[in-house]
């Protein structure tokens, strides 16, 4: 079965044709996100934000995928994805906003739903988006993020059924980085990939090179103009890597070795592999590539200052946004905060 799914080739001298200034602008991209995810750890270690999942080793698949897209399309995320709402249009101070549990960490302007925690319960309402673009008569599409676990979810099966069924303009991006928290891939399913779950549901399943964000990129613009031609669905399993830890919460060390962490880190790391690329043929120098990090890194600080500058959080803020008629007993609770907190 594995022959009908062929992983993307890394992509070598002339074998792209993304052109020059997509190319650094990824790679620019790429590095933004591992020194924003680097940053947010340490915020996190001190205390300055909440519990967060960094997208370290995953930066080619959620750039690359990313960049596939246009503005009026929609960005279906789960808790991982701040790097393809980053491409898509969210200020990174948004992100930090969103770590610290605080409004408002996603723009209206955006078209792109609110992170999701639970696992594969959006991908049901990315495929309500693409139908909605189809009755309206557009041919914007949905691109839903999930990772290798959200596959042995229900919510997984009943979207792809209802995309298939409807023809639906959506494309189901699932990052198979190998762990489902502490769950091996062997363990989510006996199929010998993830991609050919599609065949099932009658919709296109592509397998691609996930740390190889050429790749990425070529696949992901193919099922996006698939889908803006009105030929359906598809089911892309990008084979990547975390790096880093599921969250900060999380200790990797405890459920997988350390030979597998180092093979990964220094052989197939997304963003050397994109650096040795650019470099060898002519588009992009070490100082560029210096500059480009030390750029990221100023950026970073202003939209971290910018987020901690906010005024201090009101405590009956967290009853905004939950009811449009509040029950009895959250309405009590709300008013006892209000009274003991006058400036609420």
């Amino acid at each position: 079965m594995s022959e009908s799914w062929p992983v993307a080739e890394v992509l070598s001298g002339g074998a792209s044709d993304v052109p020059t200034a997509m190319q650094r602008r990824l790679y620019e991209d790429m590095i933004l996100l591992r020194s924003f995810d680097e940053r947010a750890i340490n915020l996190q270690r001190q205390g300055r934000i909440g519990t967060f999942p960094p997208s370290l080793g995953q930066e080619a698949s959620e750039i690359g995928s990313a960049h596939a897209l246009r503005a009026s399309d929609w960005v279906v995320p789960s808790y991982r994805d701040h790097g393809a709402l980053m491409v898509h249009g969210l200020p990174l101070s948004n992100v930090v906003l969103f770590a610290m549990g605080r409004t408002p960490s996603l723009s209206s302007a955006l078209r792109a739903l609110p992170t999701s925690i639970p696992i594969s319960t959006h991908l049901p309402h990315a495929v309500g988006l693409a139908i909605a673009a189809q009755k309206l008569g557009t041919d914007d599409v949905a691109l839903a993020y999930f990772g290798d676990g959200g596959t042995s979810e229900g919510d997984f099966h009943e979207a792809l059924n209802f995309a298939g069924v409807f023809k639906a303009p959506v494309i189901f991006f699932c990052q198979n980085n190998g762990w489902a928290i502490s769950v091996p891939r062997a363990r989510q399913t006996a199929s010998e990939t993830l991609a050919q779950k599609a065949v099932a549901y009658g919709i296109e399943g592509r397998r691609v090179d996930g740390n190889d964000v050429l790749a990425v990129y070529q696949v992901v613009s193919e099922a996006v103009a698939r889908a803006r031609r009105g030929e359906g669905p598809t089911l892309v399993e990008s084979l990547t890597y975390r790096l880093g830890p599921h969250t900060t919460a999380d200790d990797p060390s405890r459920y997988r070795s350390a030979e597998e962490y180092q093979d990964w880190k220094e052989s197939r790391d997304p963003i050397q592999r994109m650096a040795g690329y650019l470099m060898a043929h002519g588009l992009l120098t070490a100082e560029e590539d210096q500059a480009m990090r030390q750029a990221a890194q100023e950026r970073i600080q202003a939209e971290v200052e910018a987020a901690e500058a906010l005024p201090p959080v009101e405590p009956a803020g967290m009853f905004q946004h939950v009811f449009a008629q509040a029950p009895s007993d959250l309405a009590a609770q709300r008013r006892r905060i209000e009274e003991a907190v006058p400036h609420a």
